[in-house]
C-alpha cells in the first residue's frame, strides 16, 4: 500500500502592512487564522504562540471585531536564539462583522496559544426549513 509523502512547509510570519496611522511604532504580525461555518455560528481559530490569556484583547466597535495579542518579552531576556522559525512580536487582526451575527453573544476562549472566537448567527440569519403542505 503506497502512502503519499507529506511535505513539511515552514510558513513565514506575515507582517501587518497598514495604511492607517498607528500610535505605537513597531511591527505587528498577522496570526494564522482558520474560519469555519456551521448553520448556527462562525468559528474563528487564531494561532498566537507565546501570548497569554491576560495579554489578548478582543473588541467589537462599529461592526469591526479586532484582536490584539502582546508578547511578554521578559520571557526572552538573557536568551540568545540559536535557531528560530518565527518572529516574536505583537499580533493584530480585524474582521468586519455583518448584521447576520448576534454581536451580543460573541465569545472567546484561549488555550495553548490558540484563540477561538465563536460568532453565533442572529435568529434572522439561521437556516429555516419550510415544510411543503
Amino acid at each position: 500500500m503506497a502512502t503519499a509523502a507529506q511535505e513539511l512547509a515552514v510558513h513565514e510570519k506575515k507582517e501587518l502592512v497598514s495604511k492607517e496611522e498607528k500610535t505605537v511604532p513597531g511591527r505587528y504580525y498577522i496570526p494564522y487564522t482558520d474560519i469555519h461555518e456551521t448553520d448556527e455560528a462562525i468559528t474563528v481559530v487564531m494561532e498566537m504562540p507565546g501570548v497569554e490569556k491576560k495579554d489578548i484583547n478582543v473588541s467589537l466597535e462599529n461592526d469591526v471585531l479586532r484582536v490584539d495579542g502582546q508578547i511578554d518579552f521578559a520571557k526572552y531576556e538573557g536568551m540568545e536564539p540559536v535557531y528560530t522559525e518565527y518572529n516574536v512580536g505583537p499580533y493584530t487582526r480585524a474582521f468586519t462583522v455583518s448584521n447576520k451575527i448576534d454581536q451580543d453573544k460573541i465569545s472567546a476562549q484561549v488555550e495553548d496559544g490558540v484563540l477561538t472566537l465563536t460568532l453565533p448567527k442572529a435568529k434572522e440569519a439561521l437556516l429555516r426549513r419550510i415544510s411543503i403542505g
